[in-house]
């Protein structure tokens, strides 16, 4: 009953407080972190003893090493092998060297030093790529970068959990013969995936959900126990088995079904690491404990930033690189309770130094601000950009908005043989067209001087493919006043856009995901067996009546009332005018057969 109570208190007090660190844009690790120090011995002491929770909660960290190992496919591993192999490695090796030159001086051994500053090289997965997420910055050159080392990094901890044996002289484990885990792995390399294939295959035909994600967790429990029997670690077990499934048929609904079991374990995990942490430490030595934090993060920085300028790095790309990764890992939590097991290190400097990675962490929200600041002050010294100088020739056609839509309307151009002058705002976008070989100029096609610098006069189309709505409808009303006689053909965000263009006389507007939804409406109707000849009609009245719509709700647009009264008559008409499509198309059957 007590377990039960403390399990139901964390649940609680994570409802409570991870949304509001997530919110602050802090992250959820340093939400769980956080509310496991408030509950925790060293908190209000509502949980007394963490060590129990932490031996349940350490299945996230196996879980979340199963996961990795299924994101592992060879092919996209092969792809990656420079960036992850290279930087990654050398990240490592950098990093690492400087910690552990930092712990000698600090008085370690040459083995402790040599292991806490591997250790201390690693960074947070589970902070880094989520936040890189949210920011929507995984797509950068940064954000591919900080992937590729985070990956290599992961990859690493799966031997340093097995080698930190030879580091200390603690208790006795299978490691000191190794034939016996060499073996283990082995002989589940060998015939493991046509087994895991074949159990999958033997669930699949249940067709049951639960079954499913039984069948995976035994999976993943199953080898983490062997490997673990063999004298290798429970996380190398669970790695293993991702990598065997990597290219399996039921690799995405395997990561389904672990999903929400990684998740709400790793989240009891960083609570226990919470709970385990001394902050009593931070009290008793606060000057050390802030150094440490302080010369970890400043050596990783300096390490990171360093490397990837001498590799050639542009410095603001370096610069966030090094500062997103600057804090330490998870698995920092981990390898460090290992290190205090094999008495490689005692038991104040192993929660001394886990408490450091817990408070760099907590710093790194505020690192990726700095970063923000810096990028935003750089751009400001910066002169703005001057507009390219426009083609000398006229165009028959001017693309305003030179992106995914703008492209393709380029491309037929191209194949047609037809001159086109594109224009775009982004100068990072420009850049990227320019190096497959197709000519687009940086301007705003929002400045009435650019336009008549590109001839627009001359042109018979203009091709209004601007992403931002408000630019677009500023860009379209300046068309319209100075360029009367160039016909306009515009690409419309939402249905608030096309109307907003339609009162501009734009006719010749198409909303940007509308091709596609009809598209996909007719293979839905298809597969549910539908004819395909009614599936046209259907599909024939529904645009028909749409514009119809849209027309009519133009005048009502800035009325809410009216338009969700108008939206509700709208969806009743529909109804009744393919209800009519279907009447009379299975009356035109039956006569055809009669």
């Amino acid at each position: 009953m007590q377990s039960l109570t403390t399990f139901a208190a964390l649940l609680l007090a994570s409802v409570l407080f991870v949304p509001l660190f997530k919110r602050a844009g802090l992250g959820t690790v340093l939400g769980y972190l956080a509310v496991g120090m408030l509950i925790g011995p060293f908190g209000v002491e509502l949980v007394r003893d963490p060590d129990n929770l932490m031996h349940t909660a350490e299945l996230g960290v196996v879980l979340l090493l199963f996961v990795i190992g299924l994101e592992l496919k060879p092919s996209r591993l092969w792809a990656l092998r420079r960036s992850v192999f290279g930087l990654g490695a050398m990240q490592m090796v950098a990093a690492a060297t400087a910690l552990a030159a930092g712990g000698l001086y600090l008085g370690l051994s040459l083995s402790a030093a040599a292991l806490v500053g591997i250790i201390l090289a690693l960074s947070s997965t589970a902070f880094v790529l989520p936040t890189l997420a949210e920011r929507r910055e995984l797509s950068t050159r940064y954000g591919r970068d900080a992937f590729a080392i985070l990956l290599f990094q992961d990859l690493s901890v799966i031997p340093l959990l097995a080698l930190i044996p030879l580091f200390g002289t603690g208790r006795s484990t299978a490691l000191t013969h190794p034939g016996v885990g060499l073996g283990v792995l082995v002989v589940v390399a060998m015939i493991g995936r046509p087994l895991l294939n074949a159990l999958f295959r033997h669930v699949a035909r249940v067709d049951s959900r639960e079954m499913f994600t039984a069948a995976a967790l035994v999976t993943v429990l199953g080898l983490a126990l062997l490997m673990q029997a063999g004298g290798l670690s429970m996380s190398l077990g669970a790695f293993v088995a991702g990598v065997l499934l990597a290219d399996s048929e039921f690799r995405h609904e395997l990561e389904a079904s672990i999903a929400p079991f990684q998740g709400l374990l790793l989240g009891l995990f960083f609570m226990a690491v919470g709970m385990s942490t001394n902050l009593s430490l931070l009290v008793k030595f606060p000057l050390q404990i802030l150094g440490l934090t302080a010369g970890l993060v400043t050596i990783k920085f300096l390490t990171l930033y360093g490397l990837r300028r001498l590799l050639g790095g542009v410095k603001a790309e370096a610069r966030m690189l090094a500062l997103a990764l600057a804090q330490g890992g998870e698995f920092a939590f981990v390898l460090f309770d290992a290190a205090q097991s094999f008495r490689v290190l005692g038991e104040v400097q192993a929660d001394k130094l886990t408490l450091v990675v817990a408070l760099s962490m907590a710093v790194s929200p505020l690192l990726l601000l700095i970063g923000d600041f810096l990028v935003r002050a750089d751009a400001a010294k910066q002169p703005p950009r001057a507009f390219d100088e426009m083609p000398a020739e006229a165009s028959e056609v001017v693309i305003a908005g030179f992106g995914r839509v703008g492209q393709v309307v380029g491309r037929l151009l191209l194949a047609r043989g037809t001159r086109f002058t594109a224009l775009d705002v982004d100068a990072e976008q420009v850049e990227t067209v320019r190096r497959f070989g197709l000519k687009v100029f940086y301007g705003d096609a929002a400045n009435l001087d650019l336009l008549h610098a590109a001839q627009l006069r001359e042109a018979k189309v203009f091709v209004l493919a601007i992403d931002d709505v408000k630019a677009s409808l500023r860009t379209a009303e300046l068309v319209r006043k100075h360029f009367p006689h160039v016909q306009i053909v515009a690409r419309a965000r939402n249905r608030f856009h096309a109307s907003r263009l339609m009162d501009l006389g734009i006719e010749r507007q198409i909303r940007e995901a509308l091709p596609s939804s009809l598209e996909m409406a007719r293979w839905t109707l298809e597969l549910l067996h539908e004819p395909p000849a009614l599936v046209d009609q259907m599909v024939t009245r529904f645009v028909r009546h749409d514009a119809e719509v849209l027309a009519r709700q133009q005048a009502i647009a800035h009325d809410e009332g009216q338009m969700i009264q108008s939206t509700r008559a709208a969806r009743e008409e529909l109804a009744q005018i393919l209800e009519e499509a279907r009447a009379a198309f299975s009356h035109k059957e039956r006569g055809v057969k009669r």
